[in-house]
């Protein structure tokens, strides 16, 4: 997700209803310790299952494009079905308990796809719930997960504090797609991702420190004027408006390309589950890479510059992918830079964009700004796969994932556009 702001100075800190002041150094924080290690748990279980149900289709169920995009799109769906209804709920909800309840549930739906596969019992319709139940339950974790940091830690911690969640989830992009790969296979190549989200289950109810909640009312106002509420406060941000336009051009246009990805690596270049996962995997160093670069280049060329020539050459780098010819001793290196660039660049915008966007906005108000921004930004997603999917059988995957990587540069060409690149050093 690709999302904005303006820093503000003038943000309170979050401060704990039970008063324990927030340790000025977050690792000394058992609780942030306990978010961090369940959020890792959780990437990890996600990164796992985003490369496990797509391949088992092509893989092991045969999948034509047009199935393999509707199975993307249905676990892209609750992205836009659910995305403004969850913000406004998790609000005022505490979200440890949101985080807790969503893991347990993606945990037991795959584990039974496990059991499933074990049994020889797992077909496509299978697979289309168990995504569509996944992608649902994600949706709600993702929205606590965001909100539940600003609740927990101080504003001047945002950004480590974002820089630490994003860090573990690179490390997640690096093991989740390496092991989704590598048991993509074996019949039970779901229980690994069933296990990530067991263990997230078993930090984050160990957090004890009481959330600062917003007070709720007698009577809480109807879900569609909370709705309401954070798609104003978005749209009256230039910034935000801008950031949401962008996300959605880039997310539509990668959602197609991956589809047409994840054929063409296997059919056309000839590559076994294990090398997908392992130039998948590359991702993760490359956004471990660009967490660490968010802590530091904003500050120094101006947020402006970083958001559009970060996202200029990370979204380009995927140009490279239709020329590739040749055996896995060419492809598969060249494969890894595409996406170790690809990574760093995107990372670091993804982490300077979330970490201003929560500066500036008020406690109440987390849930339904990440969300308004989240369904703007990721809403078409289900689109873009169907069109991945419709383009990879209409012109074949090269030129089909020529297209939809040329369309990937919409969202810098927006941002360039727009007063996000004249963002300074000195929000």
């Amino acid at each position: 997700m690709r999302e904005s702001g303006l820093p503000s100075s003038s943000s309170s800190s979050a401060v704990p209803d039970s008063g324990r002041p927030v340790p000025s150094s977050l690792w000394r924080d058992g609780d942030f310790r306990r978010l961090w290690v369940g959020q890792t748990a959780s990437q990890l279980g996600e990164h796992a299952s985003l490369v496990v149900l797509p391949l088992f289709a092509v893989l092991t169920l045969d999948a034509d494009a047009g199935q393999l995009g509707a199975l993307r799109a249905v676990g892209q769906a609750p992205i836009l079905l659910l995305s403004l209804f969850v913000g406004a709920w998790v609000d005022r909800w505490r979200t440890r308990t949101v985080m807790v309840l969503t893991d347990a549930g993606r945990a037991l739906a795959l584990g039974a796809t496990a059991v499933a596969g074990l049994l020889g019992v797992l077909g496509l319709p299978a697979l289309l719930v168990v995504a569509f139940a996944v992608g649902a339950l994600s949706v709600f974790f993702d929205m606590a997960y965001q909100t539940s940091l600003v609740r927990l830690v101080k504003r001047d911690q945002l950004v480590r504090g974002n820089s630490a969640l994003e860090g573990s989830r690179s490390v997640a992009q690096i093991g989740g797609p390496a092991l989704g790969g590598a048991l993509v296979s074996a019949p039970i190549a779901a229980a690994p991702s069933a296990v990530f989200f067991a263990l997230s289950f078993l930090s984050i109810r160990r957090i004890g420190r009481r959330e600062s909640v917003p007070e709720r009312f007698e009577r809480p106002p109807r879900v569609w004027r909370r709705i309401h509420e954070g798609l104003r406060f978005v749209a009256r941000d230039t910034s935000l408006r801008t950031v949401c336009l962008a996300a959605a051009a880039f997310n539509f246009s990668f959602a197609a390309v991956m589809t047409g990805y994840l054929l063409f690596l296997p059919r056309d270049l000839h590559l076994s589950g294990t090398a997908v996962g392992l130039a998948l995997a590359a991702t993760g160093p490359g956004a471990l890479l660009g967490s660490l670069l968010a802590a530091r280049l904003p500050d120094r060329f101006g947020y402006g510059a970083v958001l559009v020539s970060a996202a200029a050459l990370g979204d380009g780098v995927f140009l490279v992918v239709p020329a590739l010819h040749g055996s896995s001793v060419v492809t598969v290196p060249a494969l890894l830079t595409v996406n170790f660039v690809f990574g760093t660049f995107s990372q670091l915008v993804n982490v300077t964009v979330m970490a201003v966007r929560q500066a500036v906005t008020p406690d109440g108000m987390q849930g339904r700004a990440a969300a308004t921004i989240n369904f703007v930004g990721m809403g078409l997603t289900p689109l873009g796969s169907l069109l991945g999917g419709f383009l990879a059988e209409a012109w074949g995957t090269r030129t089909s994932l020529l297209a939809t990587a040329a369309g990937m540069l919409l969202s810098p060409a927006l941002m360039a556009l727009s007063p996000l690149a004249r963002l300074g050093r000195t929000p």
